[in-house]
């Protein structure tokens, strides 16, 4: 037979989402999501989430501003594909706009730099010209998140 899931009380609920939360940022759209999944209903869950902002568990901003300087960090995210991200975890724009600010601009004009050198001197093989290396380099680009001019730009640095 199937085991039903135990319901928690909304005390229970929140001592294993204060937790949840402590571990790592969450959005308030994953805290929500995890209220929901204790079997919580709509108006605890609204109470709970209430609870935890005002206990500073759940922080919007802090939680955006370290999504974004960590994935930018880590996985050499572009702003493009941060601000996607940030906007499927049903992030404001006002955290997501306070995110972008706090990467460093020169940090992430080097990072693109280095990733485009990288892909560039890895296109080789038979047949591979300056338009081949070209669009290669500037695909990943796109698909790791950074903006069109930017990577025009670097390119054209790339192609003297």
């Amino acid at each position: 037979m199937f085991e039903r899931k135990q319901q928690l009380t909304k005390e229970q609920a929140l001592q294993k989402l204060r937790h949840y939360c402590a571990y790592q940022e969450r959005s308030h759209a994953e805290a929500k999501e995890k209220l929901y999944s204790f079997g919580l209903r709509k108006q605890m869950v609204e109470e709970s989430l209430a609870q935890l902002i005002e206990e500073d568990y759940l922080n919007e901003e802090r939680f955006a501003i370290q999504f974004a300087g960590g994935k930018f960090r880590m996985k050499q995210w572009g702003r493009v594909k941060i601000i996607h991200a940030l906007k499927q975890k049903q992030v404001s724009t006002y955290c997501i706009n306070r995110a972008l600010k706090e990467i460093d601009e020169a940090d992430y004009k080097r990072t693109l730099r280095k990733l485009a050198e990288q892909k560039w001197n890895s296109v080789t093989g038979e047949g591979v010209n300056g338009f081949v290396k070209m669009g290669k380099t500037t695909d990943f680009l796109l698909q790791k998140g950074y903006e069109p001019e930017l990577i025009k730009h670097v390119i054209a640095e790339l192609k003297k």
